[in-house]
């Protein structure tokens, strides 16, 4: 009789420690719909697109299964080729850029200066601005204002737009890229800096660590996780660029600045490929999945050697 009791008294106990209280409740109800809608406007799209992927749809009409040919396709196709080989060729040398300077306008503002606040509100700004007014302002600037610069001040280099080129092109839209990228990464940078003890520089300070072997030793090993984020956050919006070339080249001059966003966006919706486009797409995303993934597998076991 002992042991029933026993085992009554255990299965209530059971029953009790897997009730779930009022707050996880609370969390689910939350959480159910926030699922439902990244599912319905985020993974079926990319169901949907792989599904397309292995038609001949045109975006228009009837068409029939071809199967993986579009995405055997997609790896004898020149023009697509051509579009990763500008794309990766942006986001490596943007991605830099732009850490680079974030990181040294973020020890700048982190400094004890006066009007700190007001200046970390305007680096903030072009954060703010869409990325069609902003390339459509610079656009102006590229093809009118610095050619008539160059006019009257002599200078060779700047008495033709930038955007005419196929050699230059593309350095317009990094241009672009960085002004607007490079807000949102100082912020960050900054968040790092303040994280960084004073007692850290003090003890530094007494072990006659100064200038750059203050940095180098002190200040980037402990704001590493920041430089992680950054870099994989500014490497992903940069292999997806499409406001800047649509608003300054539209791909061009000769396809020479054609990303691979811009390519699906401009043959699939009007060029008659959409299930080709669906296809690159599909792999596009995969691409940036496993970039993402080898720069935090790369800069997190930097983070544990640290």
């Amino acid at each position: 009789m002992e042991k029933k009791k026993e085992m009554v008294k255990t299965k209530r106990a059971q029953k009790k420690d897997n009730k779930w209280t009022q707050n996880d409740k609370v969390f689910l109800y939350i959480l159910i719909p926030i699922l439902i809608l990244f599912f319905v406007f985020n993974t079926l799209q990319l169901l949907k697109g792989f599904y397309y992927g292995l038609t001949n749809y045109k975006g228009y009409g009837d068409y029939s299964f071809v199967g993986l040919r579009n995405f055997i396709d997609l790896f004898s196709d020149a023009r697509v080729g051509k579009s990763y080989v500008f794309t990766f060729k942006y986001a490596i040398v943007l991605t830099i850029i732009v850490n680079i300077i974030s990181l040294i306008l973020a020890l700048g503002l982190n400094k004890e200066i006066k009007g700190k606040s007001v200046l970390r509100g305007i680096y903030f700004v072009p954060n703010i601005l869409g990325g069609l007014v902003v390339g459509y302002i610079f656009s102006f600037i590229f093809t009118y204002i610095l050619p008539a610069i160059g006019q009257m001040a002599g200078i060779t280099f700047l008495q033709n737009s930038i955007l005419a080129s196929t050699k230059s092109a593309w350095i317009a839209i990094v241009i672009v890229g960085a002004w607007q990228g490079i807000a949102m990464n100082t912020i960050i940078y900054i968040s790092g800096l303040q994280t960084v003890p004073e007692d850290v520089y003090e003890a530094g300070m007494i072990d006659g660590a100064t200038g750059w072997e203050k940095f180098c030793k002190l200040t980037f090993p402990l704001i590493l996780p920041f430089i992680t984020i950054n870099l994989v956050l500014c490497m992903k919006n940069a292999l997806m660029v499409f406001d800047q070339i649509m608003s300054l080249t539209k791909g061009g001059p000769s396809q020479s600045t054609e990303s691979i966003s811009y390519l699906i966006y401009n043959n699939g919706m009007s060029g008659g490929q959409f299930g080709f486009q669906s296809a690159n797409a599909f792999v596009f995303f995969v691409v940036i999945v496993i970039v993402s993934f080898l720069q935090m597998k790369f800069l997190g076991g930097k983070e544990e050697q640290l």
